[in-house]
């Protein structure tokens, strides 16, 4: 009897063990795949990756190239992206129904001196001013978020809304050359592009760095990848964070990125001041409700969406 239970006890123990070893899984690193359009607002995340940090924070990345925003969302919505820069108006879209996808951060926000989006005239339409675009067709991507921002940087400047007048150009490329042969009086172009339209020409004649409730991007996610891969989206954001201080600290060291990335045109790399990206940071309600009550003006929503459900800032780092 002595003997046996020393035995038995080793049995148990053995047994546990083995146990243990076969119900217990690897774990696997999760593979993100983060729909990208070739915009400024994505370069911390070329970044972090470039850097190693994704793999530093235990996430996988994979890039899914797309050449415009319906080719982003039509991805989103067959699941074959998990993530992506966008902005609260196509989170909205996306959550008219039901929550399919939630910001979790800030992309890129406007800052003094560093405008996303710019209204500029051509050179021989002899607008100078704000003032003088009223009546004037201003070529946009309508129901957009730059007309959304057009609208309201015009009314900040004391037009009203019967003064301001857009016109469909859903193509930049289209836009920037009517702007360079005149055709065009005035549009809208999201910076560098805006930059490389005044270099060929046009006119800034304002923007919206003195109004950054309006022409920010966001990163968001479709909303069953949080749910079930938490702590992949919070590796990625931790990632990202790390990754806008470093550019934000030198960001001429990330030109080759710019370049081979196609966030700048090639005749402005080493020239365009890379702008400050915004530390980890979520938008506020009253930000989300300014864009919804837009959104529904313009009858692109008919119902409410929820802030509450659609934004999601316990993931920051």
């Amino acid at each position: 009897m002595r003997i046996a239970r020393p035995l038995f006890v080793v049995i148990f123990i053995l047994s546990l063990v083995l146990s243990a070893c076969t119900s217990a899984k690897p774990t696997e690193t999760v593979t993100l795949k983060i729909a990208v359009l070739p915009i400024i607002d994505t370069l911390p995340m070329y970044v972090a990756q470039q850097e190693g940090l994704f793999a530093k924070h235990g996430v996988n990345v994979e890039f899914v190239p797309v050449a415009s925003a319906p080719e982003r969302d039509q991805l989103l919505a067959a699941g074959q992206a998990d993530g992506t820069v966008n902005e609260t108006l196509a989170v909205m879209l996306f959550n008219k129904d039901a929550v399919q996808m939630q910001v979790v951060r800030y992309a890129l926000r406007p800052t003094e001196g560093y405008g996303h989006f710019f209204i500029l005239a051509s050179a021989q339409s002899g607008i100078a001013a704000p003032a003088d675009l009223k009546g004037v067709e201003i070529g946009v991507s309508q129901g957009t978020v730059i007309e959304y921002v057009t609208e309201r940087i015009l009314q900040a400047e004391g037009l009203n809304a019967d003064e301001i007048k857009t016109i469909a150009v859903p193509k930049i490329p289209d836009r920037m050359s009517l702007l360079a042969s005149g055709e065009l009086k005035a549009g809208v172009l999201p910076d560098p592009l805006a930059s490389l339209a005044a270099a060929q020409g046009a006119v800034k004649i304002v923007d919206d760095s003195k109004y950054p409730q309006y022409g920010f991007s966001v990163i968001s996610f479709r909303k069953q990848v949080i749910d079930e891969h938490a702590d992949a989206v919070k590796a990625f954001l931790a990632a990202v964070e790390e990754a806008t201080g470093l550019i934000n600290a030198d960001p001429t060291q990330y030109n080759s990125v710019l370049s081979e990335q196609k966030l700048v045109p090639e005749p402005l790399i080493g020239k365009f001041a890379v702008p400050p990206f915004p530390a980890a940071g979520i938008p506020t309600e009253a930000e989300w409700a300014d864009a919804l009550a837009w959104a529904k003006e313009k009858g692109m929503l008919t119902v409410d969406v929820s802030y509450a459900d659609s934004v999601n800032g316990t993931l920051l780092p």
